[in-house]
């Protein structure tokens, strides 16, 4: 337990840090990968290249920080920061390298600020994270050791199945190269892909949501080609030089975004690849004769990005849900489609009693909660997934 004394010295210091911004993430991360150039094999750099993650690493401080004397209201993002590192192999042994550089960057930033006895609150405070987070990880690492067809670590599987979804979006099935049982997953987790591309100077591991149902034997995920500088290095790579009988390895499914069967009616919510934590849903749903509405509402850019459109209107039509779909750059002349961006006017939503799950780009997502929440829709009623570091709606 930290002492009130390291509580109170170490939100004496926030107004320094807050000062200084993400600069304290970013000159971490600088200093961490010059001293562990290693843990460029565990860190996705386009992340880095990008500014998300060195934003996001600043923002989890100042909460955890600021919230010292209460802890538990942070329960959700530690959750959903575990899952990740577990889908990352995070070991106890990679929270000593972290604090190391975390402590060493503040004695760099805040000079003779950062005294002995604020270094001493510090490592308290960081000891304490640290130990929060390895016990609920070793925790999710055990459940899918013992989970019937589970794992720790990573296990090769082999590539049986590459379809093009569309335009951007390619599906890619694997199953184990050992040919034994693979353990179930709960609709919406994601799985990690870890290899060597040939386009890359360092091993490279990337989260990517299942898109079919759980099924013992193989595990689908449907992946979004990226473009941009410093970015798409592993999807470029599976869409372009992944081949049929090519070996990989995977990190057993995760995450803490999934559905949650409370017997009531359900809302599935995306846009662009956000389609594919949804579309395990919707086809788990369906496998299940789901007895409360559905309603499944997607927005992309044009019908060629429009993936699992056939499957999705069949599910729908066999089982007699609501479905309607967005096309921001092209008319809605179809039934159940629209021009321009998602409005929920135009449908009938269980607001009283509905769950709803969200995923696509972050401004949808805070676009989508904002109305759900003026509609009148509970706050913890409506669930989502952020792809990429965490951030909160």
């Amino acid at each position: 337990m930290l002492s009130s004394h390291h509580i109170n010295t170490v939100k004496s210091t926030l107004p320094l840090i807050s000062a200084a911004g993400p600069t304290v993430t970013e000159h971490f991360y600088q200093r961490m990968f010059t001293h562990n150039p290693e843990l460029k094999d565990v860190f996705n750099l386009s992340n880095q290249h990008s500014g998300r993650q060195k934003v996001a690493l600043f923002e989890a401080i100042m909460a955890y920080a600021n919230n010292l004397d209460n802890v538990a209201v942070l329960k959700h993002a530690v959750e959903r920061i575990a899952n990740k590192h577990v889908s990352f192999n995070i070991q106890p042994d990679d929270y000593h390298i972290v604090g190391h550089h975390l402590i060493e960057t503040m004695r760099e930033l805040l000079g003779d600020h950062f005294s002995c006895e604020v270094e001493q609150a510090w490592r308290a405070a960081y000891t304490v994270l640290a130990q929060l987070f390895t016990q609920r990880e070793q925790t999710l690492y055990t459940a899918r050791e013992q989970a019937s067809g589970g794992w720790r670590g990573k296990r090769a599987f082999s590539l049986t199945h590459k379809v093009k979804e569309s335009q951007l979006v390619t599906s890619f099935t694997f199953e184990p190269v050992d040919q034994q049982a693979v353990m179930d997953f709960k609709p919406g987790q994601y799985l990690a892909i870890e290899l060597k591309p040939s386009t890359s100077a360092h091993t490279e591991i990337r989260q990517y949501s299942l898109s079919s149902t759980a099924n013992g034997k193989s595990y689908r995920i449907s992946v979004k080609r990226e473009v941009g500088e410093h970015t798409g290095v592993m999807s470029n790579f599976l869409h372009d030089h992944l081949k049929l009988g090519d070996i990989v390895d995977l990190h057993a499914p995760t995450g803490d975004f999934f559905w949650q069967d409370r017997q009531a009616p359900v809302v599935l919510i995306s846009a662009g690849v956000g389609v594919t934590p949804m579309q395990a849903m919707l086809e788990t749903l369906a496998a299940r004769n789901y007895p409360f509405p559905v309603t499944y509402l997607h927005a992309c850019e044009t019908r060629a990005q429009h993936s699992f459109a056939q499957r999705t209107a069949t599910l729908c039509a066999d089982h007699h849900w609501q479905h309607a779909t967005w096309y921001n750059h092209e008319p809605g002349d179809m039934v159940n489609t629209f021009n321009g961006f998602m409005n929920f006017c135009a449908i009938t939503l269980p607001i009283d009693d509905g769950d709803f799950y969200v995923c696509g780009p972050l401004a949808f997502m805070k676009f989508v909660k904002t109305h759900l929440i003026a509609l009148g829709v509970s706050d913890h009623r409506i669930h989502y997934e952020v792809f990429g570091p965490h951030a909160e709606l």
